[in-house]
């Protein structure tokens, strides 16, 4: 009888499993594809607006819903990248001399050879993010759905939103991201990289010890948990210190860092690195930077 009631029990409980199972699995399967939807609202066919050239032909449309001509590919991308600028960037520049700094260019030559190019939001979040009603319907990375309190605990502290004062009066800025590549080595690239108004770095790229390669200046250091530098004497002095969000976990860390909390990591580094040590021991995998 005892064996009975254990046996119905555990049925139960596997089935409860197997109704949460698929009600998670529906739950996910469509949030991707309202993500899809969404996504594909710039480039779809249609029987009644297309002609039917081949099987591959998708129309493209630009940031305002217009359909491009046949001088794009389907991503919207200007098929000959190599052409001249357009006439009125080429007359509007023209009287630039070569490397100045032009208000502007940027963002016109990217809306002429991608005119799906759009600036829907500010560079950092700040204290009205709550108005942007798109980002808060997808979770990391694509928005900030269920961070919401996580978020506001952060930015309550927050004193600035934005570059600081010096550059932001600047009428032109010129920047350039730098690598963690080993390319640059022996390049002496330094003084050109710090003739720049402002130079991004990627999480711990190391800069003292390789200033004539690499440059002494960063203005942002643009990183994510597992990739950030773990001693605050690494960071300079000067620069903005930004997280790129992927995941729930990484607003969680930064919370307990701007609060100055214990942090509680889910990551376990010095285990994964046990683990990754086992494969290379087996051989696995092949260490070649002898780093693990």
């Amino acid at each position: 009888m005892g064996l009975l009631v254990f046996v119905r029990n555990l049925l139960l409980a596997l089935c409860l499993f197997l109704v949460l199972g698929f009600l998670y699995y529906s739950a996910w399967k469509l949030h991707l594809l309202q993500w899809e939807e969404d996504s594909s609202k710039y480039s779809h066919s249609s029987s009644s607006q297309e002609k039917p050239v081949s099987d591959s032909v998708v129309l493209s449309f630009d940031s305002a819903g217009q359909a491009l001509g046949s001088e794009y590919d389907r991503l919207g991308f200007l098929l000959n990248l190599d052409s001249k600028l357009p006439a009125e960037l080429a007359t509007k520049y023209a009287n630039f001399s070569e490397g100045a700094c032009k208000p502007g260019y940027a963002s016109a030559l990217m809306t002429a050879i991608f005119p799906r190019f759009s600036k829907p939001a500010p560079m950092f979040l700040d204290d009205s993010f709550r108005k942007w009603a798109r980002i808060r319907e997808f979770v990391p990375p694509f928005g900030i759905k269920g961070q919401d309190n996580l978020i506001k605990a952060i930015l309550s502290v927050t004193k600035e939103y934005r570059l600081t004062p010096a550059l932001d009066s600047l009428r032109c800025r010129r920047c350039i991201i730098v690598g963690n590549g080993g390319v640059l080595a022996n390049k002496s690239l330094g003084s050109r990289i710090d003739d720049y108004d402002i130079v991004v770095r990627l999480n711990s790229a190391p800069v003292k010890g390789f200033e004539k390669d690499v440059g002494s200046k960063t203005t942002l250091r643009i990183t994510y948990p597992e990739g950030a530098m773990q001693r605050p004497e690494q960071y300079e002095r000067d620069s903005l210190f930004v997280l790129a969000g992927f995941k729930w976990q990484d607003f969680k860390w930064l919370k307990y860092i701007v609060y100055k909390e214990r942090v509680s990591w889910t990551h376990n580094i010095q285990r994964e690195k046990e683990f990754l040590r086992k494969l290379v021991k087996a051989r696995v995998i092949t260490d070649l930077s002898s780093g693990i």
